[in-house]
């Protein structure tokens, strides 16, 4: 059995298990806003990639409030987010029932959309109306899915919508892992039908890796078919960017 994978399941249950003691306590001292729910959420996040030894950067301003759009390639990507900046995600209901995952989802705020419901996109949306006017992101992975990582599927603009109504900025960003013995980004990403729970033993054992990054600058838009497709087209040209400078992140921090 891999070693490595025995370690970081170790550390894995830990850091989930002091991550959960913290919210305990949090709780005992009066209700949790949706602010000091996403600050649990980062301390969380940075708790968890601290222990499994997982290195992030963040380049560009960091966002303080609006609508953030992101490709998506993984679970990894919410511990990732999460951890340079407190935020709100807006995330498929299957998220909700995931073990100790879906707790701290729900624990974190997170806004569950039923994809399968055109109902849900409705409350989701008024949802969203709500939580922009905070000071902090609401983070949407506007792809519907993950990836390969290969290319950026195209954005569905219907959740751009509040942003549009609201005048709230939006904030394009692109993610990258990178994995030591030039192993394929591929290896880390989850898609498809593959379950949970098997890619998670497998994402223990993979050797090194780290993640990057990359915010743009935010705009704001009079249409959410513009907002997705600007977005969507600044995405790709950042994925690009951050593949062909190769550089790899050395260090645990985000960018002031």
């Amino acid at each position: 059995m891999n070693l490595r994978r025995c370690w970081r399941a170790g550390a894995l249950a830990w850091a989930l298990t002091k991550c959960m003691v913290r919210l305990g306590w949090i709780r005992r001292q009066g209700p949790l806003t949706p602010v000091a729910r996403s600050l649990w959420l980062q301390s969380a996040s940075r708790g968890v990639l601290s222990s499994l030894g997982i290195r992030w950067s963040a380049q560009g301003a960091v966002p303080s409030h609006g609508l953030v759009v992101s490709n998506h390639l993984s679970y990894l990507d919410i511990l990732i987010y999460s951890a340079a900046m407190p935020c709100v995600f807006v995330s498929k209901i299957e998220v909700s029932r995931w073990p100790y995952f879906g707790v701290a989802a729900r624990a974190g705020g997170t806004i569950f959309i039923d994809r399968s419901s055109r109902a849900s996109a409705g409350a989701v949306a008024a949802e969203m109306l709500q939580r922009l006017k905070l000071a902090v992101p609401v983070l949407l992975f506007p792809e519907g899915t993950s990836t390969d990582g290969s290319d950026v599927l195209r954005f569905h603009p219907s959740l751009f919508e509040p942003a549009v109504q609201t005048g709230a900025p939006v904030t394009a960003a692109a993610v990258r892992y990178v994995i030591e013995g030039d192993v394929p980004e591929s290896e880390l990403c989850w898609f498809g039908e593959d379950p949970f729970l098997p890619h998670l033993w497998k994402t223990l054992g993979t050797p090194g890796f780290s993640a990057r990054v990359v915010f743009g600058a935010p705009a704001t838009y009079d249409s959410r078919r513009e907002a997705a497709r600007l977005s969507h087209s600044e995405v790709r040209e950042m994925r690009g960017l951050v593949a062909a400078s190769g550089e790899r992140p050395i260090a645990l921090h985000t960018v002031p």
